[in-house]
């Protein structure tokens, strides 16, 4: 157990496998977030993002399988995880603010030199959002279904989340009845999940408060030019094609109702030179799914491509 900032205590063992080295961070006055930051302060940064409606817990594999060498840094979102989760009073649940809070993240941190950038779902947008203003400092990118442009020509919304994106009723039944975690770690996944990995999933998400960013997420996604992240968004997707020259590993469940083939294909031919293992039996939690052959891969994948 440890204690936070906010005088409350963490009991990390109700979270099987999830790293204990944590910290906590006031990016904004009074709202605090929490992030892993595990591994060798010497070693070569790999940054973590994950979307919604997980956290940081998504990516324990992959930083149980690198820690040992490189330091990963990654962090819960603002009202995600076992972060803050404050009301729209108080924070401003959006695209924007979500690069803003990472920007500040790492620069409490010094990380100002090389890291390798690695994503999930939101965490593409938010994470090719802060690279806009940091692209030398990316120097590696391991992508796992999400995206970093906006939605396919040949794509349409899921009726799962047009529901809460566009209708009160959804944003209702998603904070009375943590409907988009739970049902994202039943439907999210070809492999059952553990009934404590599941559990650990949606824990952070216990009550109406607390399922506060896992409605926004959703009323924040960019369809247009009306859409207030539009134009991060369309800049990130102009500027993909630009880490073409990059080492780049791509692992994708293919069995995702969200970001499924025409998000793959869009980043396979920004990034044509990029390592791609495509799992036809996987879904949108691919390292739920496939974490024993992604996680040696993408460690292979490291060695193969160090940052000089």
């Amino acid at each position: 157990m440890r204690a936070c900032s906010c005088s409350c205590v963490i009991a990390l063992s109700r979270y099987p496998g999830y790293p204990d080295q944590t910290a906590r961070f006031q990016v904004r006055p009074g709202v605090w977030m929490n992030y892993i930051d595990a591994g060798p302060r010497e070693g070569e940064v790999i940054v973590m993002l994950h979307g919604n409606p997980s956290w940081s817990y998504l990516w324990r594999h992959l930083v149980n399988g690198l820690s040992d060498r490189y330091r990963c840094i990654v962090p819960d979102h603002i009202g995600m995880g076992l972060s803050d989760k404050p009301d729209d009073s108080v924070y401003d649940y959006t695209l924007q603010s979500r690069v803003d809070d990472l920007g500040a993240l790492l620069a409490h941190l010094g990380i100002d030199g090389p890291i390798t950038l690695a994503v999930h779902d939101w965490g593409g947008m938010i994470g090719f959002g802060w690279a806009l203003s940091h692209q030398q400092q990316v120097k590696r990118l391991v992508i796992t279904n999400t995206a970093a442009f906006p939605m396919p020509a040949d794509k349409a919304m899921p009726w799962q989340i047009a529901m809460g994106r566009h209708w009160k009723i959804g944003e209702w039944f998603i904070r009375s009845f943590n409907a988009f975690s739970s049902g994202a770690s039943w439907l999210g996944v070809s492999r059952r999940m553990p009934a404590d990995v599941r559990r650990a999933y949606v824990a952070p998400y216990n009550n109406w408060d607390n399922r506060i960013s896992t409605i926004r997420f959703m009323q924040d996604i960019p369809l247009g030019p009306e859409d207030r992240g539009w134009s991060l968004l369309t800049r990130a997707g102009q500027a993909l094609p630009s880490y073409a020259d990059r080492p780049a590993f791509i692992a994708w469940g293919l069995r995702d109702i969200c970001f499924d083939y025409p998000f793959l294909r869009t980043f396979k031919q920004a990034l044509p030179n990029a390592q791609v293992m495509a799992f036809e039996d996987a879904n949108h939690y691919v390292l739920e799914d496939k974490h024993e052959v992604i996680v040696p891969a993408v460690r292979q994948f490291l060695a193969d491509n160090p940052i000089g």
